[in-house]
């Protein structure tokens, strides 16, 4: 247990015990304490004396005494004073911490043992076996969700992440890495994906209002099975790529709604290419401008109609027409044909992954 939890834990109930209260670590050293001044001093003898005594030990104005945690015995509570209320408020001050300290290790144990599952670092035959002895719930719905924040933020982006979540028993924020971080969220049986994606745009709020940072959000499908967690952190960091290459301005990204994005993304380079060269004439797609592609964009997006489409690009309606004539006589399609404009949709979809070359997980 981080010494900056004991700390936090000390400076809650300072007032309430009203003397300097603290925390001894397994070397013997100060780690936390309600007077600063005294944070590294050394304390080994105390060690050796509580060593020898199944209770508290009183030396040189202070009450000490072991915190159990687990089962173990590896740190020490100290509240100044060596009357009986000292030895009580020592008592006291020691279950506390150990209470904490034995459900933080519990956490830690099992956000360990989820970080082993998502990078594929245990045997599916051990999965049930753990999950039985950390008292996991492996049938739960659970997502998993990929926070990808720029390279040298001033705050480490786990440490970000945890002061804006409420923490709670079910989900896990794991570190993966100086951009990645990744939430393991248990769902009710009502959430759908709105409500999971909804849940992201609030976090990814509350990071930037709190910390002026942005970051990116992959969502994986829901899955009820720990096993199949590792398939789910793969989803996740697969919407963040897709989307980058073909939804770049969309902070939130859901592998369910990458659409068409996800097939193309799996297949080979050299098959993307060979498509290309068999639906267009040489550099006839390079030959479109900015101009005619924009036109094209917002076509697809009025579904194929001619006047929709020059109402919305504010352009005469033959203006339109001369347009996708244009394109036809380059590119041998007519946009105005649902096949063609299928296959004319896909084309530019493929050529932006193949400009951008994601990395594969």
């Amino acid at each position: 247990m981080s010494s900056r939890l004991f700390q936090t834990a000390i400076h809650q109930m300072r007032d309430a015990v009203g003397r300097t209260l603290g925390v001894i670590d397994e070397n013997g050293i100060i780690i936390a304490c309600s007077e600063l001044t005294k944070i590294g001093e050394s304390k080994q003898r105390i060690r050796e004396e509580l060593s020898y005594s199944s209770d508290s030990v009183v030396y040189e104005g202070y009450t000490y005494r072991f915190i159990n945690a687990s089962g173990k015995s590896d740190s020490i509570a100290f509240v100044e004073g060596d009357d009986s209320h000292a030895s009580r408020m020592a008592e006291l001050v020691s279950i506390f911490l150990g209470n904490m300290k034995s459900l933080y290790d519990e956490k830690y144990d099992k956000a360990s043992f989820i970080k082993s599952i998502i990078l594929d670092n245990i045997l599916p035959s051990d999965i049930y076996i753990k999950s039985n002895e950390l008292h996991f719930n492996n049938d739960d719905r659970r997502v998993v969700l990929v926070i990808k924040f720029r390279q040298g933020t001033e705050l480490p982006p786990y440490e970000m992440l945890g002061s804006v979540l409420t923490p709670t028993d079910t989900d896990y924020i794991i570190n993966i890495s100086e951009q990645d971080v990744v939430i393991v969220r248990e769902l009710e049986k009502d959430t759908d994906l709105q409500k999971i994606e909804s849940y992201a745009r609030e976090l990814l709020e509350k990071v930037q209002t709190s910390h002026g940072e942005r970051a990116l959000v992959g969502i994986s499908s829901t899955v009820d099975n720990l096993k199949d967690l590792a398939r789910a952190y793969k989803e996740a960091r697969i919407a963040l790529e897709v989307g980058k290459v073909f939804d770049i301005e969309k902070p939130v990204m859901s592998y369910e709604n990458l659409g068409i994005g996800r097939l193309i993304y799996q297949l080979p380079t050299t098959l993307c290419e060979i498509f290309l060269q068999e639906v267009f004439k040489k550099g006839s797609l390079e030959s479109l401008d900015r101009e005619t592609l924009m036109t094209v964009q917002s076509f697809f997006e009025n579904n194929l109609n001619v006047s929709e489409t020059s109402r919305k690009l504010f352009v005469h309606r033959n203006t339109l027409v001369y347009r996708l004539e244009k394109i036809r006589k380059l590119t041998g399609l007519d946009l105005r044909e649902f096949d063609h404009a299928v296959t004319f949709k896909v084309a530019l979809m493929v050529k932006k992954y193949l400009s951008n070359k994601p990395t594969k997980f």
